[in-house]
């Protein structure tokens, strides 16, 4: 017996040592981090300019200038010249204005461009209007230099066909004229004539081309007659919660530097063509300045009008198609015939040609120039801006202003300036309200039961408030049967939502987007198959003293820095909080979140978010919800009766609905403190996308990535059964994380 119990001894050891080895190898191994978000260029919040007469004024975005290639004018006069010289070509027949011609909005009216040998290259020819600000070029983003990507169709063999840059230069040399250009622009005299120069001329000249005094840049500085009344009712359908063309097309410069699948038919692989990780069929989102000009549309010029381009975005893009992963902003909606030229008027008002440059008569070479083009799209786009503008505005003080007997909220608002109160009496209103006014506050008169006025959509319009004024009010509101938002604030400072209700509105209930220090109370909502209370891309938001129930998801932080949830009370929806950090939007952050003193229980609602919405990656039952998120503190909540998890902490990648080919934030949830909730009765029948993960559920659920994730819980009920706390070492921590990681492989 001794004998045997000194082989079990030693076995014991052996095993022991075995684990404590595994142990250090695991710690010794770097923790899985994300990369570090740039903090000057995060994205999150507005960048409306303050102050100012409308809330659609917005900052452009830094200049891609380089601090080696500092724009001067001598440098863009050389552009200009070499942009419109035949001599970079090979054969010297194909200058950059024969693909990027100006009358044409700097595109070459044909679906995919033609190169110098005759043959028709695979994309269409993308505008260059305001490419100072653009980061990703080309339709795929190989490049995110201007400098870079002038030498691109210099060299390439079907475009411009250079075979020797050295041999291009000495051609340049042998022109008086291109020596005293290139002189006066870099210094040096003929030394200064290189390929390297010519890019860099190149690039300056193109970052003079800025579209900004358009009608609808006239509106938006507080010039409301710069837009036709038509016009203005296609800025809010641009702007609602249907068509969502906000989302990818923001002002000022109506673009993104994000990559989308909108499902036009192509074998085209668009950006997975330049990187791994690329999503197959994602393109760039262009900018829409001047986009009345460049016709065909989309990346192989398969549309001829913008309202092929409108009709393909109603269907839901490619989703008619049976198209796979198009992008969650591209949904179908449903237009009338007056909306859809309401929508496609307004297009026309970002048509602004004053920084047309003038094409040069002669160029150094003595070569043709390009001959000027009658662009028909000119006369069309007159025909819609034939709004006068230039309307003085009343200087005035302050005033409330109520909405009269018979009278529509929108008329009210229409009078309205800089400071007013619009006051609505207690009734039921079926319109939409749109306003673009700074310094707003738009209150109902409840009646003498206390009930609110109610703005009635019928289940046909999209939403109720519309707003982009900064410091915005609105309150004392009943909203109800809208088809995408209650209230809508896109791109403002300065947001206070209180004592607002709102049921059976589509797909969120109060919406500031791209926004910044706003506060949200008093507000309950129920019945929206996405987010109840809902802010993205924002930064410093509360939410305080309101309810969400029936919902898909209770309250929703997307993409956001900085927020404190606290004192609410999330009930019957699927997800009673979310905090979440999504690929591929503007906002490129999701941190700094204080979530405390709320009551979350029975969030048990069978998810109801339609097919291809991101809100179908919550699983019911879950109470508290963070993904990808990161440097959040969760504590004193009372969490009870969720089904799947008290509180869920997971990866984008682990939530098994996003994969690394579309991701362009960090994925890991890092950082996180959850510590001193209460819990009970968790996790007791989970949803079966957790149930086949073939974990326990329970109070807590950690997928063990991302570094830092601390939970002080006593008594909890969790997976993994220990779960990291405050007072574990760093070392410890990583070593437990990466452990867990492996066996997790291992079990597949």
């Amino acid at each position: 017996m001794r004998k045997v119990l000194k082989i079990i001894g030693i076995i014991f050891i052996v095993l022991l040592a075995l684990v404590l080895l595994a142990f250090a190898v695991a710690a010794a191994v770097p923790p899985q981090v994300d990369p570090a978000v740039d903090m000057s260029n995060h994205g999150a919040g507005s960048t409306s300019v303050e102050p100012a007469y409308s809330g659609l004024l917005r900052e452009y975005p830094p200049s891609n200038e380089p601090a080696d290639n500092p724009t001067t004018p001598e440098k863009a006069e050389l552009g200009r010249m070499l942009f419109f010289d035949p001599v970079l070509s090979e054969n010297d027949d194909i200058a950059c204005a024969s693909c990027h011609h100006p009358d044409l909005g700097f595109s070459d009216g044909r679906p995919t461009a033609v190169g110098m040998t005759g043959v028709n290259l695979p994309r269409n020819t993308l505008t260059l209007w305001d490419a100072a600000f653009v980061q990703s070029l080309f339709w795929d983003g190989r490049t995110n230099t201007l400098e870079d990507q002038a030498l691109v169709p210099l060299t390439h063999a079907d475009e411009m066909g250079v075979l020797d840059t050295a041999a291009m230069a000495a051609e340049l040399s042998a022109i008086p004229e291109y020596v005293a250009l290139f002189d006066a622009a870099f210094g040096g005299g003929a030394a200064a004539v290189t390929p390297e120069n010519t890019a860099r001329a190149l690039a300056a000249f193109q970052r003079t081309l800025v579209s900004d005094d358009a009608p609808f840049d006239r509106y938006a500085a507080g010039d409301f007659d710069a837009l036709t009344p038509q016009q203005r009712r296609g800025l809010a359908l641009f702007r609602s919660g249907a068509t969502r063309c906000f989302e990818c097309h923001g002002a000022p410069t109506f673009a993104s530097d994000t990559f989308r699948v909108i499902g036009v038919p192509s074998d085209d692989p668009g950006r997975a063509g330049v990187v791994d990780s690329g999503l197959f069929g994602a393109f760039k989102v262009p900018t829409l300045r001047n986009i009345a000009l460049s016709a065909p549309y989309m990346h192989d010029g398969s549309m001829a009008t913008l309202e092929e381009v409108v009709d393909f975005y109603a269907r839901g893009g490619g989703r008619a198609n049976g198209f796979e992963q198009v992008d969650v902003f591209v949904n179908p909606f449903e237009l009338n015939e007056q909306e859809r030229a309401d929508l496609i008027s307004f297009l026309y008002a970002l048509t602004d040609e004053s920084g047309l440059p003038e094409v040069p008569a002669t160029v150094p070479s003595g070569l043709p120039v390009v001959e000027r083009i009658d662009n028909p799209a000119r006369a069309e786009a007159a025909l819609h801006n034939t709004a006068t503008g230039g309307a003085v505005v009343e200087d005035r003080p302050p005033q409330t202003i109520t909405v009269q007997p018979g009278e529509t909220i929108q008329t009210a608002v229409d009078r309205a300036r800089p400071g007013d109160t619009i006051e609505i009496p207690y009734g039921i209103y079926h319109e939409r309200v749109v306003v673009d006014l700074s310094d707003i506050t738009l209150h109902g008169i409840p009646n003498e039961a206390g009930e609110f006025p109610v703005l009635d959509g019928e289940n046909n319009l999209p939403e109720g408030v519309i707003a982009s004024g900064n410091n915005f009010t609105v309150g004392y509101l009943h909203t109800r049967n809208f088809t995408d938002n209650g209230v809508l604030v896109e791109g403002a400072t300065g947001v206070h939502f209180h004592d607002i209700i709102a049921e059976n509105v589509g797909t969120y209930g109060v919406y500031p987007v791209r926004s910044t220090d706003v506060l949200i109370e008093r507000v309950t909502v129920s019945g929206v198959n996405d987010a109840g209370i809902y802010a993205g891309q924002s930064e410093n938001v509360t939410v305080r003293d309101s309810t969400a129930f029936g919902n898909v998801i209770g309250i929703e932080l997307e993409n956001t820095l900085g927020g404190e949830v606290y004192n609410n009370h999330l009930y019957d929806n699927s997800n009673g909080i979310l905090i979440v950090l999504l690929p591929q939007l503007s906002s490129k952050i999701s941190s700094g979140a204080s979530i405390h003193d709320n009551l979350v229980e029975n969030n048990n609602h069978p998810n109801f978010a339609p097919e291809g919405a991101t809100a179908r990656i919550v699983p019911p039952g879950t109470g508290i919800l963070l993904i990808g998120t990161d440097n959040n503190e969760v504590f004193n909540n009372t969490i009870t009766g969720n089904k799947t998890a008290g509180i869920a902490v997971f990866s984008l990648t682990g939530t098994g609905a996003f994969n690394e080919n579309e991701l362009d934030v960090g994925p890991l949830a890092e950082g996180n403190f959850i510590h001193n909730n209460t819990f009970s009765n968790n996790g007791y029948d989970p949803d079966p996308v957790v149930a086949e993960l073939g974990i326990p559920a329970g109070d807590i659920l950690w997928d063990t990535t991302g570094a830092g994730n601390r939970f002080n819980e006593n008594g909890a009920t969790s997976f993994p059964p220990v779960l990291p706390s405050d007072n574990w070492p760093g070392f410890v921590q990583n070593a437990y994380g990466n452990f867990w990681r492996v066996l997790l492989a291992a079990m597949g």
